[in-house]
């Protein structure tokens, strides 16, 4: 009796739309599977880890320690990489729709991950263009790069101004000063513009203490509750008329979601995607999403990368669940961190459950755990 041919394997295709941490760790530890095409949509081979931008703008680490190669994590895990950026989605038709270097196209998937990351807030004001928002951070790192050359060539004064006084720009704001100070240019200037009452509301008292200290040594301009109505290529101009004077100014007052996002018919909430507990659309099946593209509708947590990278094995493993039809993990995000937040100077501060020390051993322990997660992602 004639044995009939093997059936043909069926190809299902796993598609990772950003590259961002959830994703870059996902692709250290995955394994090529039978059956499973992954395939990786980011615009470039690299991407920066957030965690050393600030010291890479205070000088710290060029700009190679903080680029993950997202080529190289490809290659290992079987993945195709597309060089493209991600503009639409059509989750009945299940595409994704890319802007590469040589034109759109379309990518079909199975199942999709999305890992976007938001983009920076700029505010809508005359003069807009002269403003750099803090995301993507692979731009500000170029813009930054340019800036420091255009200082030490005099092309323009060595003025930058930071809008939004959250930990993010209070970062920007001592890692500029320092980089600025060291540069053995004359007069640096850095302003931190703040529309609230204070900086770091959400904050303790104590570190926010510790952090106006730092940003008085520094000498940089505070200025709180005070709101931007222009800039231009000298500055920026606040509602009271006041000017200061800046020939770089980098928006770092909050993210928000991927303008795309709002067309692709998916559950949103404040324009991110809205997920459930098995990080999975809350509309749509097959789609999912992780860290700053995405709301967790169960528990809602503050953008900050230390949940992406959390959440990064139970997305793997739900990943794969949704493929094989198999039950799904939940993910349940730590109601507080360890925040570790540079002041510049090979100093660091952290800040936990009410508590918070600061000094230069608290920026070893944060370089070591920055390096030790690059290492991971590169072995």
């Amino acid at each position: 009796m004639r044995s009939s041919p093997p059936r043909a394997l069926t190809v299902r295709n796993l598609v990772l739309a950003g590259g961002g941490h959830a994703h870059a760790v996902l692709l250290s530890r995955w394994r090529p599977r039978p059956g499973v095409q992954i395939t990786l949509i980011n615009p470039g081979q690299r991407a920066a880890y957030s965690g050393m931008l600030p010291g890479h703008v205070a000088g710290h680490y060029p700009l190679e320690a903080l680029q993950i190669d997202l080529a190289r994590l490809c290659r290992r895990a079987g993945a195709r990489l597309i060089e493209g950026r991600v503009c639409g989605l059509d989750p009945d038709a299940r595409n994704v729709q890319v802007m590469t270097a040589g034109g759109a196209r379309t990518v079909t998937y199975d199942v999709l991950s999305l890992d976007v990351g938001g983009q920076g807030a700029v505010p809508p004001v005359t003069g807009a263009a002269h403003i750099i928002p803090a995301r993507p951070l692979d731009a500000l790192a170029a813009r930054w790069a340019l800036h420091l050359e255009q200082v030490r060539s005099g092309a323009v004064p060595p003025e930058v101004c930071i809008t939004g006084a959250g930990a993010a720009g209070v970062e920007l704001a001592l890692a500029a000063a320092h980089r600025l100070a060291r540069s053995g240019v004359r007069g640096p200037c850095v302003s931190l513009v703040e529309a609230g009452g204070e900086i770091t509301p959400g904050l303790p008292a104590r570190a926010r203490r510790t952090l106006l200290r730092k940003l008085d040594a520094a000498g940089i301009k505070r200025v709180t509750g005070a709101r931007l109505t222009g800039a231009d290529a000298q500055g920026v101009t606040l509602a009271d008329g006041q000017r200061l004077p800046a020939s770089l100014i980098i928006a770092a007052a909050g993210v928000r979601a991927q303008d795309w996002l709002a067309g692709t018919g998916l559950a949103l909430n404040d324009g991110f995607v809205a997920v459930n507990a098995h990080l999975e659309s809350l509309s749509h099946r097959g789609v999912f999403a992780c860290g700053d593209c995405a709301h967790l509708d169960h528990a809602p947590r503050p953008k900050a990368g230390v949940y992406a990278v959390r959440a990064a094995p139970v997305l793997a493993h739900n990943l794969i669940a949704a493929l094989e039809e198999r039950d799904m993990q939940v993910f349940t995000p730590q109601r507080s961190y360890l925040h570790l937040i540079a002041l510049g100077d090979k100093r660091a501060l952290a800040v936990r459950n009410g508590l918070s020390l600061s000094g230069r051993w608290v920026w070893r322990i944060k370089d070591a755990i920055d390096r030790r997660f690059m290492r991971q992602l590169s072995q």
